[in-house]
């Protein structure tokens, strides 16, 4: 009977490490912006694009902005993007600690400080920046359903939602 007990245990014990350990997603792979599941694209018959910034990317586009290459390793994820001419690299650190980036503002260069840490299968990432007129905070949570990533931005302009579709 002890022996059942002990066995059902340790049973019970790995399924939940198992399950914690599939909670966390890969998001490596390239990634293009689906402007219509954004709430992009324009209404049959014309029209301007809607979905709160248009097809632009960048600091509100969150972090992958109209779309790129992410790669992932156990403790990084590194995301490349193309912003007019510019090759842009961010990293962040997935044990939440703080993770430093430069990107270009209306000022020239601008320094952000990120958390990144997965919350269930979901990854949050909380960038603040000065923009020149005070700090802006914006907090992103990547979720990941096959082939499809969604990234939900929210800051003090409101919550901005892009889908991307994985092209390789």
């Amino acid at each position: 009977m002890k022996r059942a007990r002990v066995g059902i245990t340790t049973a019970a014990v790995l399924a939940v490490a198992s399950l914690a350990f599939a909670q966390k997603p890969d998001f490596s792979g390239t990634w293009t912006l689906d402007e219509q599941a954004s709430g992009m694209a324009a209404p049959a018959g014309g029209g301007a694009p809607g979905g709160g910034g248009g097809g632009r990317g960048g600091f509100g586009g969150g972090a992958l902005g109209n779309g790129g290459t992410v790669k992932q390793t156990a403790d990084t994820l590194t995301i490349e993007r193309t912003m007019g001419e510019n090759k842009v690299v961010t990293s962040y650190k997935l044990d939440g600690s703080e993770s430093k980036n430069t990107m270009m503002g209306r000022n020239g260069q601008m320094e952000s400080v990120s958390t990144a840490k997965f919350d269930g299968p979901a990854l949050t990432i909380t960038t603040k920046v000065d923009m020149g007129n005070g700090p802006m905070e914006t907090t992103q949570k990547w979720s990941l359903a096959g082939n499809v990533l969604t990234v939900e931005s929210t800051n003090a302009r409101g919550t901005q939602k892009r889908v991307y579709k994985k092209t390789t």
